[in-house]
């Protein structure tokens, strides 16, 4: 059954303005999470989410009430609820019977599902387990993916990116050494997701180079792996596509050299450089003598023409 939407058109200028921040961007800023559980929701699912919308937070978006989704069996309610909350990406999370403990990771595009995969949480140690110090709000991790099962299984590669949609916030082209204050490990081995977190601590080494230790701040979380639902490569490719923008195109006759040094190769025409108007400036015109000295070479040049003229007529 298909469902149609209603365009709607902006009557104000406020209005033109939120619909525009809607629209695909050209450098997509951090994406906001929706975090909700299902009909039933064991303790350690419902500590799993607050810990993880803790760390996503403030980009992310958390609901109270339990929700009567069969998240396999029919995806539209989320796809509402996504759209409602304007949250391309969620964190459902369930318990029953079949499936103790389950939490599904997964992502929109255009507000329909892209992908989504299930876990199931085995051990779990929240952020009240670790006394010490814990990392100010908003901040930055960095990623580490340990293990070849990253690029080796399909599951896992869907997963990567979608724990890098996840954790990634403001787009940067430089990196502070201080900056680094959060760490997040995700290891992948023998069909099990291991999560740890960590806070670095810059010490000194006596050098001007750091010597930096992990101290881990919790949540620790083994996930393992269940269902999971992937899209086509027709939907991954255009939810991949790059704007114009974004294309690096390439400039003709332009190269750089081993040093970095930038060389340019122009193509002109050939010009007349006797008929180039070089003297502008009154300061440099010609004086009367080599005014004089023109007229001259320019009679004298006219007297050998004349000449020679006057020889092939004498030889004729």
């Amino acid at each position: 059954m298909s469902v149609i939407q209603r365009v709607v058109k902006p009557t104000t200028r406020k209005g033109k303005k939120v619909l525009l921040s809607r629209e695909p961007q050209v450098i997509e800023g951090p994406k906001r999470m929706l975090f909700l559980q299902g009909r039933r929701a064991s303790e350690k699912v419902r500590k799993v989410l607050s810990d993880l919308y803790d760390i996503k937070k403030p980009d992310a978006r958390k609901l109270s009430k339990k929700n009567d989704i069969t998240i396999f069996e029919n995806i539209v309610p989320m796809e509402q609820l996504c759209r409602k909350n304007e949250t391309p990406l969620f964190l459902f999370g369930s318990h029953n019977k079949k499936r103790p403990d389950n939490v599904v990771f997964g992502r929109m595009f255009d507000y329909s599902l892209l992908d989504m995969i299930e876990l199931g949480i085995e051990t779990y140690n929240g952020f009240n387990e670790f006394s010490n110090r814990k990392i100010s709000l908003g901040t930055k991790p960095c990623l580490i993916f340990s293990g070849p099962e990253w690029e080796s299984s399909e599951e896992l590669k869907h997963l990567k990116s979608i724990f890098i949609d996840m954790f990634h916030r403001e787009h940067v082209e430089n990196v502070r050494l201080q900056g680094l204050e959060h760490a997040i490990s995700f290891t992948a081995a023998n069909g099990k997701v291991l999560l740890r977190s960590y806070k670095i601590l810059l010490k000194k080494s006596g050098c001007r180079t750091p010597r930096i230790e992990l101290d881990e701040i919790g949540p620790r979380i083994d996930f393992t792996i269940r269902r999971s639902k992937l899209p086509s490569e027709d939907l991954m490719k255009q939810a991949c596509r790059k704007p114009k923008e974004l294309k690096k195109t390439v400039k003709k006759n332009i190269s750089v050299d081993g040093l970095g040094t930038k060389h340019g190769r122009i193509h002109i025409g050939k010009q007349n450089i006797d008929k180039l108007q070089t003297r502008k400036m009154k300061g440099l015109k010609k004086t009367t003598e080599e005014r004089a000295l023109d007229k001259t070479r320019k009679r004298k040049s006219m007297d050998s023409e004349d000449h020679e003229i006057r020889k092939k007529i004498k030889a004729n």
